[in-house]
């Protein structure tokens, strides 16, 4: 446009600077483009603006405060904030949010106590920055004193709940935002969907997916994906197959989904299928680490060794993929429960992990299972070794001597429990009080 003579205007640079803030962004993210270019670009443009005389154009002034504290010069946002004569609302949010994102709580405290007036994006921010701290009672209180409240303060509150585990606090949520009649958006659905598949939420989930149909709304990407997982973590697998087969474009994330679901839940042929067809989708997608967990569970589920084995190393040698602990368990769960107690012994003193206690917690189980008194010592001296000894690892060992009637090192190990103030946990049952409702 510049090598053209086309005259620039303040529509022009808006774009432009918004161009450099968005491509820092990805840059950062995928590192596909060099940051300290796009940084400079930004320097070039905004001497450009001042030459023009652009620079008190208030619109121009917010991009560049933007584009600024977007490229983590948070500093230099600040000198020119500051040199603006007439700042607006959107011009102290930009900087609330840039100081928010570099951690500097008590700058952005001082700037939100400074303005002259708030609005529902400046409250945003605040939840925003209480939900990055892990703070969800914070965010919570904000929350409800605040003058008004748009459909992003909602998704924030939801998100902020699915992020510290709180599913059932984020579900009741979501009933309070219907209640309020505010139109849930996509973002609203990803997180409810990811709530929902964590509680086994399934006739919400489904109600979800029926809405969204009723809507025609488009069920493609993170919504697809997230509505994917709800099924499969809930065993409705018919519904997650029509899910997974509609979607025109199919992530791996999408494919794990599928082959996970398919794995837990017993469908261990169907799994592996599902992987071939996967792998031979002419490198559309890859399989990754969270695929062969789910291929190993399908072994796991089957009792379907060599295949295990065969696939572990697969994995290694074919794909470069360093197992992590998930597949170790896997692979010592497969072990243990056929009774190659041994194998599994092996493996999990080959792992390269510092911390393997639910590593020997599950060959402990199985010693009990299989009656080897040996590597049951063995296993309790290790969780002992890493401080992870539990109630129910002092009982199990405990049994296994009475089943022997080796009545002295019963005695041995109740009155370490005591000494160690271990009380054994009560057990209890979780049941879902709507299907009895229904029931009744």
């Amino acid at each position: 446009m510049q090598t053209s003579d086309v005259v620039s205007d303040h529509f022009t640079y808006n774009f432009v600077l918004k161009a450099c803030s968005r491509a820092y962004k990805f840059a950062q993210e995928f590192g596909e483009c060099d940051e300290i270019t796009i940084v400079s670009k930004g320097g070039e443009v905004h001497c450009t603006v001042f030459k023009l005389g652009f620079d008190q154009d208030p619109s121009i002034q917010n991009s560049l405060l933007y584009m600024y504290s977007q490229c983590g010069l948070v500093h230099v946002a600040q000198q020119l904030f500051d040199e603006i004569s007439d700042k607006s609302l959107v011009s102290w949010n930009i900087m609330i949010s840039a100081y928010h994102r570099v951690n500097n709580s008590k700058s952005a405290d001082y700037l939100l106590e400074s303005m002259p007036l708030k609005n529902v994006v400046s409250w945003n921010t605040v939840i925003g920055r209480y939900i990055k701290l892990g703070d969800i009672e914070g965010a919570r209180r904000v929350f409800q004193v605040m003058p008004e409240r748009d459909v992003v303060s909602w998704n924030s509150m939801i998100a902020g709940f699915v992020s510290v585990k709180d599913y059932a606090g984020a579900l009741t949520l979501f009933s309070e935002m219907q209640n309020a009649e505010v139109r849930p958006t996509e973002v609203t659905f990803i997180s409810v969907l990811g709530a929902c598949a964590e509680t086994g939420a399934l006739e919400m989930g489904s109600k979800i997916h029926e809405s969204l149909k009723a809507c025609k709304h488009k069920i493609e990407g993170y919504l697809g994906n997230a509505l994917l997982n709800m099924y499969s973590k809930c065993g409705n697998l018919s519904s997650a197959w029509e899910v997974f087969r509609a979607m025109r474009i199919k992530t791996t994330s999408c494919w794990n989904a599928m082959v996970v679901g398919l794995a837990v839940h017993g469908y261990g042929e169907e799994a592996l299928t599902l992987f071939s067809e996967m792998e031979s989708g002419l490198g559309t997608v890859r399989p990754n680490r969270v695929t062969f967990v789910g291929v190993l569970i399908a072994c796991s589920h089957k009792g379907w060794v060599d295949k295990a084995r065969w696939y572990f190393d697969h994995m290694v040698k074919n794909y470069k993929i360093m197992p992590e602990i998930k597949h170790y368990g896997c692979m010592v769960d497969l072990f243990s429960r056929f009774g190659l107690l041994e194998e599994a012994h092996q493996m999990i003193t080959t792992s390269p992990f510092q911390n393997r206690a639910i590593l020997w917690r599950t060959l402990l189980g199985a010693c009990k299972t299989q009656g080897n008194m040996e590597l049951a010592k063995v296993s309790f001296q290790q969780l002992a070794k890493l401080k992870s000894l539990t109630d129910g690892d002092y009982v199990l060992l405990s049994n296994m001597y009475a089943e022997a009637e080796r009545w002295d090192e019963v005695e041995r190990v109740r009155s370490e429990m005591i000494d160690l103030h271990v009380s054994k946990q009560v057990g209890h049952s979780q049941i879902d009080m709507t299907e009895c409702d229904k029931l009744s």
